[in-house]
């Protein structure tokens, strides 16, 4: 799938090797920082590519204006300054740097844990105030002390390993990370019920999402230790900053470290104004480090997507991600194939259409996913008003009503490996297609379980039919086709099947009515890969 990048608006401050990257690269770049929203909306359509840190709002509205836009690129980690679904249903990639501001973070995480143990902010501020007060910010040692990470990627592994160099223990949870992998940086995985109650501090390291939002509340500080410290420099949200607030004037929670908030800047001033509170103006990513680095890793991203060498950072294309790679693109290329193929046999998707992608092999254990949002692919080429592409195939599929499900067995006694299976049904009818990779080339092996004798290649203009095995139906068709100036380039055919075979022909051009077959023919479709 290749993508054209030619002209690229960034639209806040990033560094500028980011800028010079992509014009060494061919990519025309524009610079127009602090956009209004009609601003923005009137200057997006003439843009392919899209740059942003976390103060750019991208709107449905403002990606439904942008008819050209094929990528937005965010300059750091957290995306819910863009709307994902609108982007996914519209073509468009979302990539964001994961590693550029990792180290950053994470070093003030740690920051801010040392300063809520010792107060150093506050004493800090009592002696601008010309005040000597030692008694009145006793600290507590960080040593024996457990800290609760919840969400232990990237960020959460590093603040992990820093913290245990402090003597602290670390327990943690994540949905998605395994036990034995975070077992590995020293954590030890546990429950959000056994988290609260256990921790001295919290530190939270996910993403916003619905699950996320008010992970932190008032039934969540009940449980948690009486005088319990928490850090935010994730999103804000994820704190419920009401029941912080409520839980510090009740002296359940002990001091609260945020470096995020829901409204930025904060309008409601109640926890920045509170003496156990330190607040910071969003600095997770504030570092000259980071920000070369994450205007380096998003510009050579951009640039790697474009030339189809690698996808990384990819939010919302997981199949797209695979299509690059050299191991599971041709598999990519096999699925959209068949689902085209099941296209040409079904003819219209609708929510009549069930659809069935098996996977056979342990080389496909992990694609099955991808090359199903490749079948749908596929089905759907053609029939949408959206430009469908591997990016919003399953979403569109989804909201068409067709139902795709997904199987998958590393072995299946008696059968063939490493090859996909797609079966399609209608109200009318239903059909098994049987495919695999030879020699880096999607073929096509079977029809409705009736094998080919060769492998076919799924490629160029395919006439398919089913026939009574005759050798005077070869010779009729051939007589069809060459009436119509159209020359065969290939032919296989199945084993008969109840009297019956299938045959498939690479033809230079297709036919213009599959009605002057009907005489000899019982089935007939055709297609171009």
């Amino acid at each position: 799938m290749a993508f054209s990048v030619r002209r690229l608006l960034i639209s806040e401050s990033v560094d500028a090797s980011c800028k010079k990257i992509l014009e060494e690269n061919g990519i025309k770049v524009a610079e127009k920082k602090n956009l209004t929203k009609d601003e923005l909306l009137a200057e997006i359509k003439d843009y392919d590519g899209l740059i942003i840190r976390s103060g750019t709002k991208v709107t449905a509205d403002v990606i439904n204006a942008a008819k050209n836009l094929k990528i937005i690129g965010r300059a750091g980690t957290g995306v819910d300054n863009v709307d994902i679904d609108a982007s996914t249903r519209n073509g468009i990639i979302v990539m964001n740097t994961p590693n550029g501001n990792t180290i950053s973070a994470a070093e003030l995480t740690c920051a801010m844990i040392m300063c809520l143990a010792r107060k150093i902010p506050q004493g800090a501020a009592s002696m601008r105030a010309g005040n000597w007060e030692r008694k009145k910010f006793m600290g507590m040692e960080l040593y024996g002390k457990t800290l609760g990470i919840v969400g232990l990627g990237r960020i959460g592994k590093e603040v992990a390993t820093r913290m245990q160099s402090f003597g602290m223990k670390t327990i943690g949870y994540d949905p998605i990370i395994p036990a034995e992998v975070v077992a590995k940086f020293g954590v030890e995985f546990v429950s959000l019920d056994y988290l609260w109650p256990h921790s001295d501090f919290i530190t939270v390291h996910t993403p916003l999402m619905p699950s996320t939002e008010g992970l932190l509340n008032d039934e969540t500080f009940a449980k948690c230790k009486k005088g319990v410290k928490v850090i935010n420099c994730a999103r804000g949200g994820i704190i419920d900053e009401n029941a912080l607030l409520r839980a510090m004037e009740s002296g359940q929670c002990g001091g609260a470290a945020l470096d995020v908030f829901v409204e930025e800047p904060p309008k409601n001033l109640g926890l920045v104004n509170h003496p156990n509170v330190i607040a910071c103006p969003h600095l997770g990513a504030s570092t000259y480090e980071a920000q070369e680095r994450c205007g380096k890793d998003i510009a050579a991203q951009i640039v790697d997507m474009v030339k189809g060498s690698s996808l990384v950072g990819v939010i919302n294309a997981r199949a797209l991600s695979h299509a690059v790679i050299p191991e599971s693109k041709p598999w990519i290329q096999l699925g959209e194939a068949l689902g085209m193929v099941a296209k040409a046999f079904a003819g219209q998707v609708n929510s009549q259409t069930n659809v069935q992608v098996a996977t056979v092999g342990l080389s496909l254990t992990n694609t099955g996913h991808c090359i199903a949002t490749a079948v749908t692919l596929g089905l759907l080429k053609g029939d949408s008003e959206n430009h469908v592409n591997l990016i919003n195939a399953s979403l569109l599929a989804k909201e068409t009503g067709v139902t795709v499900v997904i199987k998958h067995d590393d072995t299946v006694p008696g059968a063939l490996t490493d090859v996909c299976a797609v079966e399609i049904t209608t109200s009318s009818a239903s059909h098994k297609f049987l495919g695999s990779i030879q020699t880096s080339l999607p073929v096509l092996l079977e029809v409705d379980g009736a094998a080919f004798k060769q492998a076919v290649p799924l490629c160029g203009n395919l006439l398919i039919y089913k026939a009574v095995e005759n050798p005077q139906v070869l010779q009729f068709v051939a007589g069809v086709l060459a009436s119509a100036g159209i020359q065969i380039e290939l032919y296989n055919v199945t084993n008969a099947v109840d009297g019956d075979q299938w045959c498939i022909m690479g033809i230079t051009s297709l036919l213009a009515d599959l009605n002057l077959l009907k005489p000899h023919v019982k089935v007939s479709t055709q297609l171009t890969i």
